[in-house]
């Protein structure tokens, strides 16, 4: 049987960071644009408000996720040996 599964799925990465002006009704300032790509194709754009350091780590951390969930559908399952016991009792 021919395994349509590739061996190396395509990942989520991180495209851009970028200073933003915050949504007309969100309240605060320093806040950060950012774009994650998938095969370089599609991308997800988002907004978090905090300093640079704090938004890439969490953008990060949300790429991070995303190639876990991802790749779980590409993980492959391994064989179990099973043994079939006998429940006779004497």
């Amino acid at each position: 049987m021919v395994n349509d599964v590739p061996a190396t799925p395509p990942s989520y990465e991180v495209v851009s960071i970028q200073r933003a002006k915050p949504a007309p009704d969100e309240d605060g300032a320093n806040w950060h644009s950012y774009v994650i790509s998938y095969e370089g194709k599609e991308s997800i754009y988002g907004c978090r408000q905090g300093d640079l350091e704090t938004v890439t780590m969490a953008t990060e951390e949300i790429v991070a996720r995303l190639n876990e969930r991802h790749r779980g559908r590409f993980r492959k399952t391994g064989r179990v040996q099973l043994t079939l016991t006998s429940n006779k009792k004497t």
